[in-house]
């Protein structure tokens, strides 16, 4: 058994499992992966899966699929870092998986939006990294994001509470959201914000998996 697939079963994964996500050996094949997952609409109610109930039941949403990016990423010698970017009361975070490339950071993003995607490691820091998302990120035409994170190392926390966990992952959830956050905002800019052009808002209404 080659030594990746060993260690993806050794976190809980099944071989079968383990030997998918081991084969993607570069951010762009995991985001290729993670992408082509369908949307999970949490059609029962909100959900956070576990990497083995992503590929089990075949749906993500961004925490999902950052888990799956974040699990790959590992098994190809990466760490598993996530980020989360802070909405603004009325919308909802945004958690993506993490990679650094010479010197520079990058991401790997599941989502349902045209514009909250994959991010080329050309970014300085994070606060670089997380101010690209800023003119896109937001609701109707009202522009959203407030903060971001540190990086959160899934190496600190069990796989069993978020590689084979069968529910819903709480622990991770809360992990992200203590996590410390800077803003984004400088004091008093939010009440300066120019909302989107309607040109900007309709584009926004684009889906990879419509309903």
């Amino acid at each position: 058994m080659h030594p990746r697939v060993k260690f993806g079963v050794k976190l809980g994964l099944t071989r079968e499992m383990a030997t998918r996500l081991a084969g993607l050996r570069t951010p762009e094949r995991i985001q290729d992966f993670v992408s082509a997952i369908r949307w999970n609409r949490e059609a029962d109610g909100p959900t956070a899966l576990s990497v083995v109930e992503v590929l089990r039941q075949g749906r993500a949403h961004c925490i999902e699929g950052a888990f799956v990016a974040a699990t790959a990423l590992w098994l190809s010698g990466h760490p598993p870092l996530l980020i989360d970017l802070g909405a603004a009361r009325g919308d909802v975070d945004h958690v993506m998986a993490l990679f650094h490339r010479g010197g520079h950071w990058g991401a790997i993003s599941k989502s349902n939006s045209p514009f909250l995607r994959y991010r080329d490691p050309i970014y300085r820091s994070l606060r670089e990294l997380a101010l690209s998302f800023f003119p896109q990120y937001v609701k109707r035409r009202r522009k959203t994001l407030r903060t971001y994170s540190v990086p959160v190392d899934l190496r600190r926390h069990d796989p069993a509470l978020w590689v084979t966990h069968p529910g819903f992952c709480h622990e991770l959830i809360d992990a992200l959201t203590n996590a410390r956050h800077f803003d984004i905002l400088p004091a008093g800019g939010q009440s300066r914000l120019r909302p989107i052009d309607e040109i900007e808002a309709r584009a926004n209404t684009l889906h990879d998996f419509p309903k």
